[in-house]
């Protein structure tokens, strides 16, 4: 017998419409009216497909909540269109298609973490009631499943969150700040489920304020300003698209004014700054720019790569 998650779950087929998990096209969401008119999200154009981890950026009040909140049919959109599976996000949550781990949202402290889990994986039938130990063990609980919420620390919690998620074994997975609260040993075991999850080819959007995060895990980061997206990029390139590497040395005793001048005048450098007898630039040729330096009497010579956090302040900074 098919069920409600079967409709919505595309096919083995081949072709980029098969593909495609997430569209959204000019969605906007304002609050207010009048003059005092927040416009949250301001026009938004996003295609993901399947098996993407995408990270989604943003400073505080960028809109990366607000369209979460859409893409999980929690908000009705102000205008434009979001679907999933070419469905409506609410119809593609209801059968399990689309789950998310919200920072918002409590658990029954009297349950048991294995009771928790269970009464979710209740709701959508015998597979996900049969995949509670498989679920347990994949987010680390199995160890703490006769705890009750009341005695899980936050870390714990949340993981109880992660399982409550995956326990429908949905197509995508939504994630806002999921490792808030999580110990380092738990965020990387964590992200190790999620980077063999979308190796499967489960679809991970994820919110966060950990940039190294989305640095070691995103393969795409959407960079989002003022409800509007203003870098969307493999998240690699992402980071060369600023132009080289970071190269900071002390100028030498004698003739400092005069490299700093010629560094400035040569094509391939840009950003020379001078911070006491200190200078850093950013070069296309870091080698040879190093080498100058050297040459002519610098030291301490250090070179770092672009981050995303450098990348990240850029689109932002304005």
């Amino acid at each position: 017998m098919s069920t409600a998650a079967d409709t919505l779950r595309p096919t083995k087929t081949t072709g980029a419409a098969s593909d495609t998990t997430v569209s959204i096209e000019g969605l906007q969401r304002h609050f207010g009216v009048g003059e005092r008119t927040v416009k949250a999200v301001d026009g938004l154009d996003l295609q993901i497909r399947r098996g993407e981890v995408v990270a989604l950026l943003g400073p505080n009040g960028a809109g990366k909540t607000t369209t979460l909140d859409m893409l999980l049919g929690l908000t009705d959109p102000s205008a434009g269109t979001v679907s999933v599976f070419g469905e409506k996000p609410a119809k593609a949550a209801k059968a399990g298609v689309i789950a998310a781990v919200l920072q918002t949202g409590g658990l029954l402290s009297d349950l048991t973490v294995r009771e928790t889990v269970e009464v979710i994986a209740s709701l959508h039938g015998r597979d996900a009631l049969a995949r509670v130990p498989e679920v347990l063990a994949a987010t680390d609980l199995t160890a703490i499943a006769r705890r009750r919420i009341a005695k899980c620390s936050g870390g714990e919690q949340q993981r109880v969150k992660f399982a409550l998620a995956l326990v429908a074994d949905p197509d995508i997975l939504v994630l806002d700040e999921p490792t808030a609260g999580m110990d380092v040993n738990a965020r990387r075991h964590f992200w190790n489920v999620m980077r063999a999850d979308a190796d499967a080819g489960r679809t991970i959007i994820f919110a966060t304020h950990y940039l190294e995060e989305a640095e070691q895990f995103a393969r795409r980061t959407v960079v989002m300003h003022r409800g509007r997206i203003v870098a969307d990029a493999p998240t690699a390139q992402l980071r060369a698209n600023l132009g080289g590497r970071t190269i900071a040395a002390n100028l030498p005793a004698l003739g400092g004014d005069a490299l700093v001048r010629r560094l400035t005048e040569t094509e391939g450098i840009s950003d020379v700054r001078v911070d006491a007898e200190r200078v850093s630039l950013r070069a296309l040729d870091s080698d040879a720019v190093a080498s100058a330096l050297l040459n002519a009497g610098a030291h301490d010579l250090e070179i770092a790569a672009p981050t995303l956090e450098t990348a990240f302040t850029a689109l932002t900074e304005n």
